[in-house]
């Protein structure tokens, strides 16, 4: 991994400060506003694994006062485009073409997002990450994985 990426460098710099991760976080729901409907804080990116929480509150309930999974999957998409942004080598490109997920328990409490891959995913064609989101007991409530296709980068 090229530690170069521009992705990877702002959140090494930001976290080293007080609510450097919410700041980072806020940046990238600027980028892709829909993100900030669910107020997430990524609060580990490291190449080729980022981490997303998402607090339980009323904003994100669904009709039993769980945390909807439609709001789940928003923190996994999230964790997965940051961790992408973070770890694509510098001749490829991504883009998701689909997603598929197994509701497996309640999400009555905080959700950590999880997206992850292996290095050496990183080909052009059909790439799998990996996603699972958990409760605060480390419950898993949410797994499945997000198809991207990766390809070459134009040359210029």
């Amino acid at each position: 991994m090229n530690q170069t990426n521009k992705t990877l460098s702002l959140y090494n710099k930001l976290e080293k400060y007080p609510f450097g991760n919410k700041l980072f976080s806020i940046m990238v729901s600027r980028i892709a506003p829909y993100f900030a409907t669910i107020s997430p804080k990524i609060s580990e990116l490291v190449p080729n694994q980022c981490t997303c929480l998402i607090k339980k509150r009323k904003k994100v309930f669904n009709h039993i006062k769980t945390v909807h999974v439609i709001a789940i999957c928003n923190g996994l998409e999230m964790a997965m485009g940051v961790m992408a942004e973070a770890s694509v080598p510098k001749h490829l490109r991504w883009i998701p073409k689909g997603m598929t997920v197994d509701y497996t328990a309640k999400a009555g409490s905080d959700i950590r997002c999880v997206a992850k891959v292996n290095a050496e995913d990183w080909q052009p064609g059909d790439m799998l990450v990996d996603i699972t989101a958990y409760d605060e007991n480390d419950v898993v409530v949410v797994k499945g994985n997000i198809k991207l296709w990766i390809s070459e980068k134009p040359t210029k």
